[in-house]
């Protein structure tokens, strides 16, 4: 019996799909709920705060036992926990006596989806038995894009026609994706990177020193990422003084329009292309954005650079993935669930740093811009190291 491996993909480009919906579209709402419920702003920041912890003690989680439970039943259960979770956001609220319980208790349970989404779908598309594996991993990563892009326009949508008071129907259309995609996990085909016990462990993945040097990779390709994105709104509002929603489709909307199709470029023509040398030349391309955004005295080539650094990071986080992969062949779960933490801990603490500066500046949000040169040139070095070293190994 030949297996169909599309039907592994098109689960695949769902669950990051879902992944998408689950970190964007709660903070849609961070105003409603601030209204309506009397949640304090300083409350409400918390929201994403415990999304991502969430996401990254599942990370931890994931390298210890999904091995003992199994790719399929740990990838259901994260399509369980997302669909859960965002239909829990249009109930929950209503059930405690303090509405913020209901929403954090939402967030957990679909963050705990999403973080399993992040682990288990790269090491799934890893072992299908497809030629150009970082070609498919780069057109794979580009449905988040997709995804990000879907919620923000769809939701601003919706709430055009049916108005924001309606957002908890929403909530459970949205949930309808996971839902479907519950099926699609569990009848397609899914195969395993390593022999079951064969995969390396944590301890023996942190021993190696080159090993670390991908860790350094996926930090800064985490915080290149979401320093940028996350700061991209409040830029084009400050820079130039557009609306939010104006603000929200010039800079994050963009962005991640310019992400998808940097990984999609990939996706398409990765067979003929050095990924090395590609993310080498992302890299410097992003180092000029972000001096672009941090120096420029024209805010519109400011916000330009923003939206073209979407295309230089698009590359990084599946490339590094794709890189670790060829040279850790035995890493397994263990190897996908640290550089996912890694990934996490960088987009933590990049936006932090970014903020942290531009406060510090007297809300000067380009020297906090400045402040975020200092990933994509630690990325570019940590390549150079990795080359280096893939070289010398070559010549033996």
């Amino acid at each position: 019996m030949v297996k169909n491996y599309k039907k592994t993909l098109i689960a695949c480009y769902l669950g990051f799909i879902t992944q998408a919906i689950t970190a964007n579209f709660a903070p849609l709402l961070f105003l409603k709920f601030h209204k309506d419920y009397a949640i304090p702003l300083g409350k409400i920041a918390l929201i994403s705060t415990m999304f991502f912890l969430t996401q990254l003690i599942v990370d931890v989680l994931c390298a210890k036992y999904v091995d003992r439970i199994g790719y399929r039943k740990s990838v259901v259960a994260s399509e369980v926990c997302s669909a859960a979770g965002l239909a829990g956001m249009a109930f929950l609220p209503e059930l405690f006596h303090d509405p913020f319980v209901g929403i954090l208790i939402s967030v957990i349970i679909y963050a705990i989806g999403s973080g399993l989404i992040e682990v288990l779908v790269s090491p799934i598309v890893e072992a299908c038995p497809f030629e150009h594996k970082e070609a498919a991993m780069s057109l794979l990563h580009s449905f988040y894009c997709w995804g990000s892009v879907g919620v923000v326009v769809l939701s601003t949508l919706f709430f055009a026609v049916f108005g924001i008071d309606n957002w908890k129907w929403l909530a459970c259309l949205w949930a309808l994706v996971p839902l479907y995609n519950i099926y699609n996990f569990a009848v397609c085909p899914i195969e395993h990177l390593t022999e079951e016990g064969q995969g390396m462990k944590v301890g023996s993945l942190l021993r190696v020193p080159l090993f670390w040097v991908s860790i350094i990779l996926m930090v800064c390709a985490g915080a290149s990422e979401l320093s940028m994105a996350q700061w991209a709104s409040a830029y084009a509002e400050a820079a130039l003084g557009l609306s939010k929603t104006i603000g929200d489709l010039a800079g994050p909307c963009m962005f991640a329009i310019t992400m998808g199709i940097s990984r999609v470029i990939y996706g398409k023509y990765g067979d003929r292309m050095d990924l090395m040398k590609f993310m080498l030349g992302s890299g410097s391309l992003c180092l000029i954005c972000y001096l672009m955004a941090s120096m420029s005295a024209n805010p519109v080539i400011g916000l330009i650079g923003c939206i073209v650094c979407g295309f230089s990071v698009g590359i990084m986080w599946p490339g590094t993935i794709s890189i670790s992969s060829k040279q850790f062949p035995a890493g397994g779960t263990a190897m996908f669930a640290l550089l996912a933490m890694a990934g996490d801990l960088g987009g933590a603490f990049g936006p932090s740093l970014v903020g942290n500066i531009t406060q510090q500046a007297n809300d000067n949000l380009q020297k906090g811009m400045l402040a975020g040169c200092v990933f994509p040139l630690v990325l570019i070095v940590s390549l150079l190291i990795m080359r280096r070293f893939r070289s010398t190994t070559d010549h033996k």
